[in-house]
């Protein structure tokens, strides 16, 4: 049982914000593409692979992360207890979770066509070399945003096996959506992190956080609206496209850089606001 709740809290499957911020963007993918091709069993069964698959691979990526993260989460007092850095399972071991977690996350990306295949072995490289990005540069939520919603143009090819300008702008939109909640998240750490030499844009835009927030949100709206301005009329897809800027506009009222635990609330509204967003696409 003790080594049940050390795999859990090593994968974080017990804050399942994690997995669901990953999932949300493939739900997008597979939602615009079910506009296009109406096979709506094969959409239910590939929602549920992308759910699977985003579980897996959010927890694979978890472990990777505080094996590489070790020494500067010993440090931090959000992330020094977690298990790697409290010692509390070895580096050993936890890379066998992480070969078992791929393994069968690769089970699942073997039910896709080839060319989702050949894109989901390429997201490997994103997910495995963004632990590394917060000491090389400033803009680690970038690079996240960029692997995150990789899921988007997964899930279209899934259904569709192509590549178009209109999931593309999808995926564009994703990315500033993920930079400005990872940065909403970042500012919990960010005095640690400038004490041991972490970079993020948290830091980077610390005087203006919320004016950057805000950019982010604003321009990720911004190209949705240019995507789905043809749907735009009084019906639910409206309602829900509303309700969803309304969540992002409440969050950057609601976080304070200097309150963690509000900068932890705002962060977590987006749980909420990638539902809306799946909702608003499925009503195309």
């Amino acid at each position: 049982m003790q080594h049940f709740k050390i795999f859990i809290e090593l994968t974080r499957l017990n804050k399942p914000i994690g997995f669901m911020l990953l999932f949300w963007p493939c739900s997008w993918g597979l939602g615009y593409a079910y506009s296009v091709n109406q096979n709506f069993n094969l959409f239910l069964y590939y929602l549920l692979l992308f759910f699977l698959g985003s579980i897996l691979m959010r927890s694979a990526g978890c472990i990777v992360n505080d094996i590489v993260d070790k020494e500067f989460d010993k440090k931090v007092k959000r992330t020094k207890n977690r298990p790697i850095a409290s010692g509390k399972i070895k580096v050993k071991q936890s890379f066998v979770y992480v070969l078992i977690l791929c393994l069968l996350a690769f089970l699942i990306l073997i039910q896709f066509n080839l060319l989702t295949i050949v894109l989901g072995m390429s997201s490997m490289i994103l997910a495995f070399s963004y632990p590394f990005m917060k000491r090389i540069t400033y803009w680690p939520q970038l690079f996240l945003g960029i692997t995150f919603n990789w899921g988007i143009i997964m899930a279209w090819t899934a259904l569709n096996n192509n590549i178009t300008s209109e999931i593309i702008t999808l995926y564009v939109s994703a990315i500033f959506w993920t930079l400005g909640y990872d940065t909403i998240y970042g500012t919990q750490d960010m005095s640690d992190d400038e004490i041991i030499g972490l970079k993020s844009t948290s830091i980077k835009f610390k005087k203006n956080i919320k004016i950057f927030v805000s950019f982010c949100y604003l321009l990720s709206f911004l190209i949705l609206m240019m995507l789905f301005f043809k749907n735009l009329e009084l019906n639910y897809f409206t309602f829900f496209l509303g309700t969803y800027f309304i969540s992002l506009i409440y969050q950057i009222k609601m976080f304070n850089k200097n309150n963690p635990v509000s900068c932890l609330n705002a962060f977590k509204i987006n749980n909420i606001s990638g539902l809306l967003l799946f909702l608003t696409i499925y009503l195309i």
